[in-house]
């Protein structure tokens, strides 16, 4: 599926603020810099974690053979707009066809969808979520535009269709690598809503300064090994 699903987010570089109605505007300045720095670091990432990125997808398909290593799909980004989203496998082939028996042991409230011990991840799919290795695929995503390094992590067009007004306001800006949510120590104990405030919060928030606070904080949480 590709194109926009059709939703009430702006265009440009301003967004409503669902608490206000007021636009939240960003220097052309900011968002240059942003995408320079987006281009830039992916690409000598990209550089740098190619052997390894190829050697961890030969070690997902003889742990977990059935299913390409790379694991594709499709999330909503700014304004709505379809792509394709790139992880490391992490779950077993059929983890998809799964989802809906595991529905009802959701442990989120809202669109989202988590639980803890979830029987679809590998035993390499544990190691690489644990230390979010999984996402580095999604350097290439960074490069091509679709996301940034740092803003609101990109939802399924599932949950995207069981947003709130309120919500919708989280699809304002480019989506992201890292943002507020995932530096936070407890942040699988957090509420879908506290989440979503984070991510609010950031749109109003963001800049210079506070993108590259964000990124040192999620190496830190990286090297502590806090991801899920």
């Amino acid at each position: 599926m590709k194109g926009k699903i059709n939703y009430l987010v702006s265009s440009g570089s301003t967004s409503k603020n669902p608490d206000s109605g007021s636009l939240v505007y960003k220097s052309p300045a900011y968002l240059g810099v942003k995408r320079g720095f987006d281009i830039v670091f992916s690409l000598i990432c990209l550089i740098v974690f190619t052997i390894p990125i190829l050697l961890l997808m030969l070690i997902i398909v003889i742990d977990s053979p059935g299913a390409p290593p790379i694991y594709t799909q499709d999330r909503v980004g700014k304004n709505g707009k379809v792509f394709k989203f790139y992880k490391l496998r992490s779950m077993v082939p059929n983890a998809d066809q799964m989802l809906d028996s595991l529905l009802d042991q959701n442990e989120m409230e809202g669109p989202a969808f988590k639980i803890s011990d979830d029987p679809r991840i590998t035993r390499v799919g544990r190691f690489i979520r644990k230390t979010c290795i999984d996402e580095l695929p999604q350097l290439w995503n960074i490069l091509k535009g679709d996301m940034s390094f740092v803003g609101p992590r990109p939802p399924l067009p599932r949950e995207v269709k069981q947003y709130n007004e309120y919500q919708f306001g989280r699809l304002a800006v480019t989506p992201g690598l890292t943002c507020y949510w995932q530096i936070q120590p407890d942040r699988n104990s957090l509420s879908c809503d506290e989440w979503f405030e984070m991510d609010l919060k950031y749109i109003e928030e963001r800049s210079i300064k506070t993108d590259l606070l964000i990124l040192c904080k999620t190496v830190g949480a990286v090297l502590n090994m806090e991801g899920v």
